[in-house]
């Protein structure tokens, strides 16, 4: 049998890594095939030779993407150029060509995904990105797949190992945000400019992909709920600990009576949860499943081969399924597209969760008294409080407390409220808590 011909879109890291691992596990994965897999056309601005193991056995190797979704003798197109532009131009001109698709860019599929995928399925060919979430843990193919039998209840993921390294670093050392950020930078895990990271837009990325295969709904990003990570202090991560949590900055997606939660935000978690316990630049993916329960995939969410994984992964898949009937092939979004559903998803003022809030107040008699009564008067009940000792010099004097399980626009109001006396000092820091019961 012929073997299958490869266009790479990217060497940079993932593309290395996939040209590193398709060459260096060559014969395994024609084994796994059942045809070898050649990389025969690439095109990179600009890569370097002598770190990727493998890129001399590729024929061409040019700085025009059109040319290689246009050559007529491609299979599959790999697409590792990431962003938006002109990576989604040369997705649908690789589809148009009748040309299958294996991408790891998480924001093209996002933001126009639902374009891409009807593209495909009128012409008939595969779009597979695996790659795109989780980077290495297969956790696509278990919400999919794995996890067919199940009504999906619930996806709560550490997806951003940036994120969880500088949280980490926080709750181990002590350190500020800021610092522990420089440090990210310098080791490489964070970019010069962190703000799709540390502020949620590449979980949420993630996640918008994770509640489509899910719940089989369409891909909305625009929907999806993002906070992120900048504003939480060392002394957040302490007061946690005191009360037996852990910060994580998690994505969740359920599935509720109104609707479907879609949300991106720095959570308070019980510190016996495995997920808890993740740590470093790593990433761990929560489902809970109404016949298996809860189940956890845990591993390198990032990095030159644990991404290269997933990415020849899809291209084994694309390869195995290339002569089936496109009717019976796995749907990209889990579900047929004619299944999707129209449940909306649920506005952030209307999702229930527990908190934790911290603020400055005076050190007086009844200021306690007055945030509590502001927070009965919203049907906020506290399960747990704490007043801190005041720094030498200063008037005011940390409060600290967890609440009961409430109504977002409820808490809103209570903020708002206990923001307006005079005896609280600036804003009042408020976290989400998630028990995560399995």
């Amino acid at each position: 049998m012929q073997p299958v011909k490869i266009g790479l879109l990217g060497l940079g890291t993932v593309g290395g890594g996939t040209v590193s691992v398709l060459t260096r596990n060559a014969a395994e994965i024609a084994r796994r095939a059942g045809r070898a897999i050649h990389i025969t056309h690439a095109a990179a601005r600009d890569y370097k030779a002598d770190r990727i193991p493998g890129v001399e056995l590729i024929k061409r190797i040019g700085d025009d993407a059109f040319a290689v979704v246009d050559d007529p003798e491609i299979d599959i197109v790999i697409e590792l150029i990431g962003g938006y532009d002109p990576a989604r131009e040369l997705v649908l001109k690789a589809i148009a060509n009748g040309k299958h698709v294996v991408t790891a860019n998480k924001a093209l599929i996002a933001l126009h995904g639902n374009e891409i995928f009807a593209a495909a399925q009128k012409q008939g060919v595969m779009v597979a990105f695996e790659a795109a979430v989780a980077g290495g843990i297969p956790i696509i193919k278990a919400v999919r797949e794995g996890l067919a039998a199940n009504n999906i209840e619930s996806v709560a993921g550490i997806i951003n190992g940036t994120g969880n390294f500088i949280l980490t670093e926080m709750r181990d050392h002590g350190r500020n945000f800021s610092d522990v950020l420089a440090e990210a930078q310098a080791l490489g895990y964070a970019e010069a400019d962190p703000t799709f990271d540390v502020e949620g837009i590449d979980a949420a990325h993630k996640l918008t992909i994770l509640a489509s295969l899910a719940f089989g709904i369409p891909l909305q990003f625009d929907k999806t709920y993002t906070e992120g990570i900048s504003t939480i202090t060392a002394e957040d991560v302490a007061y946690a600990g005191e009360f037996g949590y852990r910060i994580k900055h998690l994505g969740i997606t359920r599935k509720t009576e109104q609707g479907i939660e879609l949300r991106v935000h720095p959570t308070l978690i019980p510190e016996r949860r495995l997920i808890a316990n993740v740590d470093g630049v790593m990433n761990a993916v929560l489902v809970q499943g109404d016949a298996v329960g809860p189940t956890l995939y845990y591993g390198a969410g990032a990095g030159a081969e644990p991404t290269a994984s997933a990415v020849v992964a899809d291209v084994v898949d694309v390869v195995r399924t290339m002569t089936t009937d496109p009717g019976n092939r796995v749907p990209h979004l889990a579900f047929q597209p004619d299944e999707l559903s129209d449940l909306p998803i649920v506005p952030m003022d209307d999702v229930e969760t527990a908190y934790y809030l911290r603020m400055q107040a005076r050190d007086k008699t009844g200021v306690m008294a007055r945030v509590a009564g502001i927070l009965a008067a919203n049907d906020i009940s506290i399960e747990a409080i704490q007043q801190k000792t005041s720094e030498e010099g200063l008037d005011a004097v940390p409060l600290v407390m967890l609440t009961h399980k409430v109504r977002e626009g409820q808490m809103n109001q209570a903020i708002e409220d206990i923001e307006s006396l005079d005896t609280i000092n600036g804003r009042v820091m408020r976290l989400r808590v998630e028990h995560l019961d399995g």
